[in-house]
């Protein structure tokens, strides 16, 4: 790297006199208490994505200067700089609306601003796809520190903790089991500590499958990190933020072969939602290492890592294992069928997601009525009316909540029990959107249609009192309406509604963003052409 190319020299402001614009920037950064000395070294910029609305990302100060000694220390200049900061219980109208201009924002300050490498601090849902993808369009050699999870807090004798038994409380609420007084009380302990939610949840599942790409992403990193996902039982999320990242890089993720995966790939780790445990065990039971040992066999072991020796090499210096019970071993796993499946068929042509370790196994086959709810504002208006026609055997489908529909691709398909099915016991039934799903939510829910209503999509055709049949082990999703009927209803419905009036970012999302099976980036954030493929079969 020429001297041009790097630390305080490298991409400097164009002013037209490259000696001006280095003396200029010298003379500015001197401001800082910076010395000659210390700006002759590499220079690592710090991504601080803290904020007083990110409690996930309360500890980030005292990461950032953690990171600030150790590149000191290795003889480097570290640089801290803001980028924008996400948090999933703060972002109007969802955070995943927001996870693209993070990513943008994240690859353009390292583009713009001198720096031989980055360390990339988040931890909250959106924050670290988004870095990964800024980082892996930006080019610049970046690692990924995390900020970790929360602990967990105490509610009348029981361990609680966010955000799978804030979804167990919230239904208990619904449902009338519990009054207001005890749901105000389990909201004082839901979030005892600063952290991301403790459970294997999307925040927890990025951390854990950005280990296994580490800071080379190929398709054999892409691989493993799928690999990953699949046994820790991890959100059905990942799926679309390693499918934008690998996306960058030209990497195309193969739903079907991802699908094949998960039949061999059982669900080793006992956290919720699958399981019964936090990720405050999981770290005192050996955390990722002790995954990836029993997973071993199943990952390519010769792909390189930070720290420059390959993943086997990293597992062999691995101290030894010690007994515990929160990652099971390979024979004995909590789930064997695979933690996600995907689905086909007329109903979702392009994909569909389920995480069936989540569900209730009694419904992975399933043929119902569906009650077809058409926006977010039509499920609020309706759900829980008592007068509305639905009975536990019923599907129900939420539409236009997909990446264009809401927009966005909210964390809605989580659809809520009706009310009064809710207070008669009912705690499960089949749901579909072309919407997410919470890492943290659990239930018999079908997710990421794809093509999503908003375009066309044959969820849009759903009519209540259709009948849908669900056959998981099928990987089936059918709508049983004859095509005649499905071409009459299609010759019907209004065009898909213009965006001239909007402006902004806004405008700039409808008309870029991709569907579910794409990752749900920008089109213009990709190569126009995919030259890999993972797994890669």
């Amino acid at each position: 790297m020429t001297k041009q190319n790097r630390g305080m020299d490298k991409g400097l402001t164009r002013y037209g006199d490259v000696e001006f614009s280095r003396f200029l920037r010298r003379a500015f950064i001197k401001a800082m208490g910076l010395s000659d000395d210390a700006l002759a070294r590499p220079i690592v910029g710090v991504a601080d994505t803290s904020s007083g609305y990110n409690a996930c990302h309360g500890n980030v100060p005292d990461l950032v200067e953690a990171v600030k000694r150790g590149v000191m220390l290795a003889g480097g200049l570290p640089v801290p700089f803001p980028t924008v900061s996400l948090h999933e219980s703060f972002a109007f109208p969802t955070s995943m609306y927001l996870r693209n201009l993070m990513a943008m924002d994240t690859e353009e300050m390292i583009r713009a601003q001198p720096m031989d490498a980055a360390v990339l601090i988040g931890g909250c849902d959106k924050t670290v796809p988004a870095q990964l993808m800024g980082a892996a369009s930006a080019g610049v050699p970046a690692i990924q520190l995390v900020t970790g999870p929360m602990l967990a807090g105490s509610h009348r004798g029981a361990r609680v903790g966010a955000c799978t038994d804030c979804r167990r409380y919230w239904a208990r609420f619904r449902a009338s089991e519990i009054d207001a007084d005890e749901i105000a009380g389990v909201n004082d302990q839901l979030v005892p500590t600063v952290g991301t939610c403790g459970v294997m949840g999307t925040a927890s599942t990025m951390a854990c499958i950005g280990e296994a790409p580490a800071a080379i992403i190929t398709p054999a990193a892409v691989e493993n990190a799928l690999r990953v996902l699949l046994a820790v039982g991890g959100s059905t999320n990942g799926i679309i933020h390693l499918t934008a990242v690998a996306g960058r890089l030209g990497i195309a993720v193969d739903l079907d072969a991802f699908d094949r995966m998960g039949r061999e790939t059982p669900v080793l780790v006992d956290l919720k939602p699958s399981g019964a445990h936090y990720m405050e065990d999981l770290d005192r039971a050996g955390g990722l290492t002790a995954i990836m040992r029993e997973i071993r066999g199943l990952l390519h072991l010769d792909v390189p890592t930070v720290n420059g020796r390959t993943l086997g090499e990293n597992l062999d210096a691995a101290p030894p294992a010690w007994p515990q019970d929160i990652v099971r071993p390979l024979a004995d796993p909590i789930h064997s069928g695979g933690s996600m499946a995907v689905l086909k068929g007329n109903l979702a042509p392009n994909g569909a997601i389920i995480k069936q370790s989540a569900a209730s196994q009694d419904l992975l086959k399933h043929s119902g009525r569906a009650v077809v709810f058409t926006s977010l504002e039509d499920l609020a208006n309706r759900i829980d009316d008592p007068e509305l026609d639905v009975a536990p055997d019923d599907v129900l489908v939420l539409c236009n909540i997909g990446p264009k529909g809401a927009p966005g691709m909210p964390e809605a398909g989580l659809i809520p029990i009706p009310r009064k099915l809710a207070g008669q016991g009912v705690t499960d039934m089949v749901r579909i959107s072309d919407g997410r799903m919470s890492g943290t939510a659990a239930g018999t829910i079908v997710l990421h249609v794809s093509p999503e209503a908003a375009v066309g999509g044959p969820l849009s055709l759903v009519r209540t009192g259709d009948r849908i049949s669900l056959d998981v082990n099928a990987r089936r999703l059918e709508l049983e309406v004859n095509e005649a009927e499905l071409q009459r209803r299609k010759a019907g419905e209004a065009p898909e509604a213009a965006a001239e009036d909007w402006t902004g970012y806004r405008r700039l999302f409808h008309r870029s963003v991709l569907q579910a099976e794409d990752g749900v980036d920008f089109d213009f954030a990709r190569p126009t052409r995919l030259t890999a493929k993972a797994p890669m079969d």
